[in-house]
């Protein structure tokens, strides 16, 4: 069981540079709550970017809830596990078609991957997915992650996609993560506060807990914290992390092309 989570050699399943990008639903959603397809269209123009320029990419997105949200006016009392179940399973109809027809525009072909924390539990399950994503990968698919909210109960989901991501980008053996959210990165201080800074480069041993703020978006249910744990997590099995502002036009080639003119932050592997 030991040798479980252990990630494929480093350099993806094509010899190429594999990345994981994870799309939060703070940046997939308007302040009204709704899917916002401007930035949707943005991010997969970005991707498209990536992968012509040598990169393969899994993406990890939120959003489903929000799209069926959208899609549905229910008159009656749900509760918040029916709620979930309802509106996912709605939404992610919708979301998959949408990045479908996005990506069709460059000629990239998606695959959808719905999973659930158990999934990363039992050794079938772990390389089961891993031969699926590997496949994908190896024959220019690009995987499209979400947890499967129809059927994952309460105490068996993930925290949030923030730590589903970090489990794929150990079983894929990424190059990078990047988590894209609201804000340009960790702060030493609070982000609202004029003197309050973007804290650049974080390294293995680091006391930067002090700087976490708990508080989440409303639209998902992650946060800084979330963020911050994933990072350390991955960063220790090796991994590049990079917390950045989804919502800023042409974030990812900036991280690539112009990393120090770019602000966010790295969290460098142990």
């Amino acid at each position: 069981m030991a040798n479980l989570y252990s990630p494929p050699p480093k350099g993806g399943v094509r010899g190429g540079r594999t990345l994981v990008v994870k799309v939060g639903s703070n940046v997939l959603t308007t302040d009204s709550g709704k899917l916002d397809i401007t930035r949707m269209s943005a991010l997969v123009d970005q991707i498209a970017w990536l992968r012509g320029n040598g990169y393969d990419v899994v993406l990890v997105t939120s959003g489903a809830v929000a799209c069926g949200r959208g899609e549905l006016q229910v008159d009656h009392s749900l509760d918040s596990v029916e709620q979930r179940q309802l509106f996912s399973a709605m939404g992610q109809v919708k979301l998959t078609g949408l990045y479908y027809d996005l990506f069709r525009e460059y000629n990239i072909h998606i695959g959808q991957v719905l999973t659930t924390k158990e999934n990363f539990q039992s050794e079938r399950s772990y390389q089961n997915q891993r031969a699926c994503m590997e496949v994908m990968l190896a024959n220019g698919v690009l995987p499209i992650v979400n947890e499967n909210d129809t059927v994952s109960i309460e105490e068996l989901m993930f925290t949030d996609n923030d730590e589903l991501s970090g489990l794929i980008a150990k079983m894929v053996g990424a190059e990078m993560l990047v988590l894209l959210t609201g804000v340009d990165g960790l702060y030493n201080g609070n982000p609202s506060d004029a003197g309050s800074e973007v804290i650049r480069q974080v390294k293995a041993g680091d006391n930067v807990s002090r700087y976490i703020l708990p508080s989440k978006s409303s639209a998902g249910r992650g946060g800084m914290t979330s963020k911050f744990n994933t990072a350390l997590s991955v960063a220790e099995a090796g991994i590049r992390v990079i917390i950045a502002n989804g919502n800023r036009d042409g974030i990812l080639p900036a991280l690539i092309q112009t990393p120090s003119d770019t602000v966010h932050t790295e969290f460098l592997p142990a």
